[in-house]
């Protein structure tokens, strides 16, 4: 016999383990499966981790910053399996609270893993044994993986994925970083700052291709002023054992090759969807290009069957999972009718340093939309609380509509912008307007300042630049 659920959660990532959460909020009894730890890759090998090791670095660098705020320290000196051992604690500390979380709602959590058996049924392969579960809705939250790339296939020492980036026994004195979307980017920023020399390798024409191309260029000269080098429009097109490092010869267009020794290889170009074992093989689900296609609900082609999260696609952002589990189960239950997630109300932020954060359309988008656009800009060094903090090299950007005023995106440069966009997240999802922004009153000294003074200069009212 198998047991009965209204909802099964297959994967306990954010998605999934918001999802259940909700699900039990709402009165579904539910059951969440779990093949590795509670928490996903967002807890475990992504989100938390980088973020604890990305302060560090950060505070190293301030320390070693010390006298530009007029202090006097001594040298800093990384220790290493120290570093490590926090980000893994904090880690597993929030593991801890999502267990906390599923016995505090009432789901019930099943280490396995799961693959679909036929219409409502889920067959759970445990270490006691198969365990057959049943429900009217089953949710797909199994998340993705690095996407390989051929003669860049990962063995762990030489080549590497995020994963043995965050728990490495020593530091590479060359790390070449393939992929400058906000993982290489993050990865890269983290070792340059505990004293790797590093060079990063993007096949698009520019570094953080999704952002702005402004704040990209902006982006590119303060990674290079910290001495990481880059070669856009390029790849590695093939590496050889050097000795105890490797030789990666990088193809930089027009038959040009350049040799660069380095010590190790970060691959970090992209992800794909855990779309294998499954069970999707004899359902309705369709995937394409590696992940599962679903509607505004999150519902599948399969009946009772729905995806969110990264397995999904873009944008590959626990928040984003999070939110789409919430909206998943509440259609499950009838309490939600209407649009589902307005994707582009979605924040995201690369926590390099300097950061990046953006929602919404950049200004190419906007045009390419057919937008008549009014673009406002404020610097960071006419910020009086950026030049206290020694952070002058920021930029806030927004796209408004010119007739309307609607707040098409928002993308920002400099230190702390991961904490301040979600101004603007707020602003698009109760679909403010500039004259909305301008009146709103915005503490001063503070680095919000900017997102008022970048929304007034908007509508060429800018006061302080």
């Amino acid at each position: 016999m198998s047991e009965k659920y209204d909802v099964v959660v297959i994967g306990g990532g954010p998605g999934g383990y918001t999802a259940a959460i909700r699900a039990r909020q709402l009165g579904l009894r539910c059951a969440l499966v779990e093949r590795d730890q509670l928490g996903g890759i967002c807890l475990n090998w992504g989100c938390i981790p980088t973020k604890a090791l990305l302060h560090a670095a950060e505070v190293k660098h301030l320390i070693e910053s010390a006298a530009t705020f007029g202090l006097t320290v001594g040298d800093v000196a990384v220790d290493l399996p120290a570093l490590v051992r926090r980000s893994r604690q904090i880690a597993q500390r929030l593991v801890k609270g999502v267990g906390f979380l599923m016995k505090k709602n009432g789901v019930d959590v099943i280490a396995g893993e799961a693959a679909l058996a036929g219409p409502g049924t889920i067959r759970v392969a445990t270490t006691n044994g198969d365990v057959q579960l049943s429900a009217a809705h089953i949710i797909l939250a199994t998340g993705a993986r690095p996407r390989r790339l051929p003669g860049l296939e990962p063995d762990g020492d030489h080549i590497i994925t995020y994963r043995e980036a965050m728990i490495p026994k020593s530091l590479p004195e060359r790390l070449l970083v393939v992929g400058a979307g906000a993982i290489g980017i993050e990865f890269a920023s983290l070792y340059a700052d505990l004293g790797a020399e590093v060079t990063v390798v993007e096949a698009a024409e520019r570094i953080l291709p999704q952002e702005d191309e402004e704040i990209s260029k902006l982006a590119l000269a303060a990674f290079e002023r910290r001495g990481i080098r880059f070669h856009t429009g390029a790849q590695v097109a093939s590496t050889a054992v050097d000795g105890d490092g490797l030789t990666a010869v990088v193809a930089l267009g027009k038959g040009c090759e350049l040799p660069v020794s380095i010590d190790q290889i970060l691959v970090a170009a992209g992800i794909t969807g855990n779309v294998e074992n499954i069970g999707l093989e004899e359902t309705g689900v369709v995937v394409e290009r590696g992940h599962v296609i679903v509607d505004a609900r999150g519902a599948t082609a399969e009946p009772g069957v729905y995806a969110i999260g990264d397995l999904t696609g873009p944008p590959w952002l626990a928040h984003k999972a999070s939110h789409e589990g919430v909206a998943c189960v509440e259609f499950i239950a009838g309490a939600r009718s209407g649009r589902g997630l307005d994707v582009s109300a979605i924040p995201a932020c690369t926590y390099s340093r300097p950061q990046i954060a953006s929602v919404g359309l950049t200004e190419a988008a906007a045009r390419a939309a057919g937008h008549d656009v009014r673009v406002g800009r404020f610097p960071f060094q006419a910020n009086a609380m950026a030049l206290a903090n020694d952070d002058k090299a920021g930029l806030v950007k927004t796209v408004v509509e010119n007739a309307t005023g609607e707040l098409l995106g928002a993308h920002m440069i400099g230190g702390g912008v991961a904490e301040l966009i979600h101004g603007f997240a707020i602003a698009r999802t109760l679909e403010a307007r500039d004259v909305d922004l301008i009146e709103a009153v915005f503490p001063h000294p503070t680095l919000s300042e900017t997102i008022h003074e970048s929304i007034l200069d908007a509508a060429a009212r800018a006061l302080n630049i």
